[in-house]
């Protein structure tokens, strides 16, 4: 890691440094904050969680070849060298962004209410068609996430994409500070996080505090099909770049749906015009391919490289990735929802051949609207060819109500994940095809696990 003596990392966090004098020199040769995963050379950041604190396994990080550690407190006798913080968390984000700026690397920062990690997936596709990437492992996006992957970055990497998630106002001022992002990229403006923003009004002003970090002369590139991101006229000085409507330089046109194979479409750039495969199921995949070809013109590659980082993208476990299982076919989508997601990928499941079934949970943050917007998605779901919809949770009582006024579709509501589960496994069949979604407090992956087995 360049420039990551323990010398600047004192410095650079407001830190007083105890230890061996020759040791200041010394470049740390990674970041952790699991004391299990400490390699020799590394810096250990003790984190204090709900039932641990890392605090306590100090001295074995020393026994496994920790350069350093950071510390809250004095240690007694300490076995190496540590730094001394106020607050391990906030040096850890100090230390993340003299890291960032420290590196000659092309950063592509990526926020909105939904589509963050499908779309990072499918930018990081396609760049690395001419770069050497580095990305967001699953959707580690917050104030821990983050720090961590940025720690990631290697001297080989050329490119870096980085999910940036938030659920209130300032969050985005401190995770772009770190990133300090060439590129930002806005999927939309949904129905997230209501409870602290409020509004979607509150969710584009926190979303777009990412413009104040970015790097000088970066550009914004957000979807011309959202309302509310079109209003965005000047990022620091310069139009931003829209995607998605046929007036925007990059849009597609001529769709012919795959159903759950996919979706092939005409991919304009810029004049230049290719018919492209996304190998995702789901509409909304489009315009995340649609994103990732902005970023790929604005850094300058050629329209067969983003091709083919369309086409060769894969999907990620609970993100509309399709699970081929004793003849049955599990849509596993289950890391979070909300109602915008939430009907996009019902929408995926009624393209499939068989018996459709919609295993569906409470959504998480959606304010004081939470009960309208559950049977807002239970009203969407009776409008589709859904034969069985298995769903739990308070909230879900909403959702499972308005969906019964569809006759056709038989529905079922448990107070628990567990109660669901004993009826689903005993109803599914070969030949079904199976959503599950729901925000991640549910725990939906253990039903997709389930299934599996």
């Amino acid at each position: 890691m360049q420039n990551m003596t323990l010398e600047h990392i004192t410095q650079c966090c407001g830190g007083r440094y105890f230890g061996a004098e020759e040791d200041l020199k010394k470049e740390v040769t990674g970041v952790v904050i699991d004391s299990r995963k400490i390699a020799p050379g590394n810096l250990f950041i003790p984190v204090k969680g709900e039932k641990v604190d890392g605090h306590d396994f100090i001295p074995q990080v020393y026994k496994a070849g920790a350069l350093a550690s950071l510390s809250e407190k004095k240690l007694e006798n300490p076995m190496g060298n540590y730094i001394l913080v106020e607050s391990a968390m906030d040096a850890m984000k100090e230390i993340a962004a003299f890291y960032r700026n420290s590196l000659d690397i092309i950063v592509v920062g990526i926020t909105g209410s939904v589509g963050k990690t499908s779309t990072k997936e499918m930018i990081a596709s396609v760049l690395k068609e001419h770069y050497r990437v580095h990305k967001t492992a699953g959707n580690f996006n917050n104030h821990i996430g983050l720090p961590l992957t940025v720690f990631g970055i290697q001297k080989e990497h050329e490119a870096a994409v980085l999910e940036m998630g938030i659920s209130d106002f300032g969050e985005m001022h401190v995770l772009a500070k770190i990133a300090r992002p060439d590129i930002c990229v806005i999927t939309n403006i949904g129905l997230c996080h209501l409870e602290n923003l409020k509004t979607r009004d509150g969710i584009l002003k926190a979303k777009t505090e990412c413009f104040a970090h970015m790097k000088e002369n970066g550009r914004a590139i957000l979807n011309g099909l959202d309302d509310k991101l079109v209003t965005v006229s000047d990022v620091n000085g310069r139009a931003p770049v829209f995607y998605g409507r046929p007036e925007d330089e990059v849009y597609a046109s001529d769709v012919s749906d795959l159903g759950l194979e996919g979706i092939r479409i005409n991919l304009h750039v810029y004049g230049e015009c290719r018919r492209v495969t996304i190998p995702i199921p789901g509409e909304h995949n489009i315009y995340n391919a649609l994103a990732a070809a902005c970023v790929g013109h604005e850094l300058g590659m050629d329209m067969k490289e983003i091709c083919r980082g369309i086409e060769t993208v894969e999907a990620i476990g609970g993100r509309s990735n399709l699970i081929h299982v004793k003849g049955m076919t599990i849509i596993d989508d289950c890391y979070n929802a909300n109602p915008v997601s939430m009907e996009a990928s019902i929408d995926v499941l009624s393209k499939a051949q068989g018996r459709k079934i919609a295993v569906l949970g409470d959504m998480g943050e959606l304010g004081e609207k939470e009960k309208e917007l559950h049977a807002a998605v239970g009203a969407y779901l009776a409008e589709k060819p859904v034969d069985i919809l298995f769903c739990a949770g308070e909230l879900s009582k909403e959702l499972a109500k308005e969906a019964g006024k569809n006759d056709t579709c038989k529905v079922l509501h448990f107070d628990t994940r567990d109660s669901l589960l004993e009826d689903l496994l005993r109803e599914v069949k070969q030949g079904d095809t199976i959503l599950v979604k729901a925000s991640h407090f549910m725990e939906y992956p253990r039903i997709v696990e389930a299934l599996k087995a």
